[in-house]
């Protein structure tokens, strides 16, 4: 068993979804002490990581709201007393409208932007403090190959995700006299099971094509780069972005 993060303390939100449950694993295996936050408790998923030998809470927190983030940070730093690394998975993906710019309704894009973009720099905001205290820490925001492809007909998202990329390389800049490091994770399209079932798997299908390794991404897939990045290997790595598609653009 491998112990790359023997007693870090990680939080990880969007930690119920399809590929936040694929990194609580693989940080579990890694020794990590898991923070879960979730806009629902994730009980299962605790009882899971438990199982495996390893600590793990559940933290009920909404990325969109400053408060709620600053009490996950609290939450974190009083059951485990550090904050090593973070993780920014949540995302605004599946309520997405798919189309034309054009037809985007102002109240989602403001939605899409709350909880990609001010949903980042408030947990960020929220960890750093206690980073410092620490002296250092690792944050990786999950940001996507979409900025760098122009997906089209998907502009908020697209546009949320480029968003990220500046983000963390400006406070890369910011925070790096603090033994800081701030990096994007940058995954290509992983079928959502919900989304194939309702569009079907064209749009997978097309992905794969366009790879040097031609098979559909898995969340699993993601979980190497994530470790590496919150991990000691990554030490002298900040403000960079990590494309992992398989070799569908190179960056």
């Amino acid at each position: 068993m491998s112990q790359l993060l023997n007693g870090r303390t990680i939080i990880l939100t969007g930690a119920g979804g399809n590929i936040g449950r694929a990194f609580a694993i693989g940080l579990a295996r890694e020794e990590a002490n898991l923070v879960l936050a979730d806009r629902v408790p994730l009980p299962d998923l605790v009882g899971e990581i438990e199982a495996m030998g390893r600590k793990a809470i559940s933290v009920v927190v909404d990325v969109a709201d400053d408060a709620s983030t600053q009490a996950m940070a609290r939450t974190a730093f009083e059951r485990f007393g550090r904050i090593d690394g973070l993780i920014n998975n949540a995302g605004f993906f599946k309520g997405c409208t798919f189309g034309s710019f054009m037809d985007i309704p102002a109240e989602e894009w403001d939605l899409c932007y709350a909880i990609n973009v001010r949903g980042v720099w408030q947990c960020c905001k929220a960890v750093v403090p206690f980073m410092r205290e620490g002296g250092g820490g690792k944050i990786v925001n999950i940001s996507s190959n979409t900025p760098y492809k122009g997906v089209p007909n998907f502009l908020h998202y697209v546009s949320s995700k480029a968003a990220v990329l500046g983000l963390s390389r400006a406070m890369a800049r910011e925070v790096g006299d603090d033994g800081i490091c701030v990096n994007s994770l940058c995954p290509d399209l992983i079928p959502d099971p919900d989304i194939i079932a309702k569009q079907g798997s064209a749009a997978d299908e097309k992905t794969v094509a366009q790879r040097c390794l031609k098979r559909t991404q898995l969340p699993s897939d993601m979980v190497g780069a994530a470790v590496f990045l919150v991990g000691p290997g990554s030490d002298f790595v900040t403000g960079q972005s990590l494309l992992v598609n398989g070799g569908a653009y190179f960056n």
